[in-house]
C-alpha cells in the first residue's frame, strides 16, 4: 500500500479530472483499483471514524469504544457494499440504457476513482464533524470527476453524457447512502 501514490491520485483526481482520468485509462491492470486505491481509502474513511468518535464520546469507558466501533463498521460497510453495488449497477446500467460494452471491470475502475470525493469527505467528517455542511457541498464535486471520466474512461458518447453522469453520480451517492441506512438500522434492531 503505497500512501504517497493514494494522496498523488486523489489529488490530481481533484485538482485535474481529465488528465487523472487519462492516466488512469492506460493502466493495464483494471483491478488495480482495489488494492491501490479503493481498499486503502476505505480503510482511511473507517480510522478517521473511529478516531473522530472517540475524540466525540471520549476514550474512557467501553461505551465509547463500542460506539466508536459501531460507527466505524457502518462507514466501512456502507462504503465498500455502496461501491460495489454501485458499480454493479453502473455496468448493467451502461450496457442496458448507454449502448457501452458490458465490462464489469471497467464499472469498478470508474466508480472507485469517482468516489474519491465521497472518501475524502468521509475522512474529513470523521475527524470533524463540524464540517459536516461544507462536506456535504464538496461531495457534488463528485459531478464534474464523473463527467470527466464518462468521456475519458467510459467513452460515453457526447449526445448521452449528461445523462450518463446524472445516473452515475446518484448511484455513486445514493448506493453507499442506502446501506449506511439499511446497516445501521439492523445493528439498532439487533443490539
Amino acid at each position: 500500500m503505497n500512501f504517497k501514490e493514494i494522496v498523488k491520485t486523489a489529488l490530481s483526481l481533484i485538482s485535474s479530472p481529465a488528465k487523472a482520468w487519462e492516466e488512469i485509462r492506460l493502466e493495464e491492470d483494471r483491478q488495480k483499483v482495489f488494492t491501490a486505491f479503493v481498499y486503502p481509502m476505505i480503510g482511511l474513511c473507517t480510522l478517521a471514524v473511529f478516531i473522530g468518535s472517540l475524540l466525540t464520546n471520549g476514550w474512557g469507558g467501553p461505551e465509547s469504544f463500542r460506539i466508536a466501533m459501531k460507527d466505524c463498521c457502518v462507514v466501512a460497510v456502507s462504503l465498500f457494499g455502496g461501491y460495489f453495488l454501485a458499480a454493479y449497477i453502473i455496468n448493467a446500467l451502461g450496457v442496458k440504457v448507454f449502448g457501452l460494452p458490458n465490462d464489469r471491470l471497467l464499472a469498478q475502475q470508474f466508480a472507485g476513482y469517482a468516489l474519491v470525493a465521497t472518501f475524502l469527505v468521509h475522512i474529513v467528517t470523521g475527524l470533524l464533524p463540524e464540517f459536516g455542511f461544507i462536506a456535504l457541498i464538496f461531495q457534488f464535486y463528485m459531478l464534474y470527476i464523473v463527467w470527466a471520466g464518462a468521456d475519458v474512461l467510459m467513452n460515453v458518447k457526447e449526445s448521452r453524457r449528461l445523462n450518463y453522469t446524472l445516473a452515475v453520480f446518484l448511484l455513486l451517492m445514493l448506493c453507499p447512502i442506502s446501506i449506511s441506512t439499511i446497516f445501521g438500522k439492523l445493528l439498532v434492531i439487533l443490539s
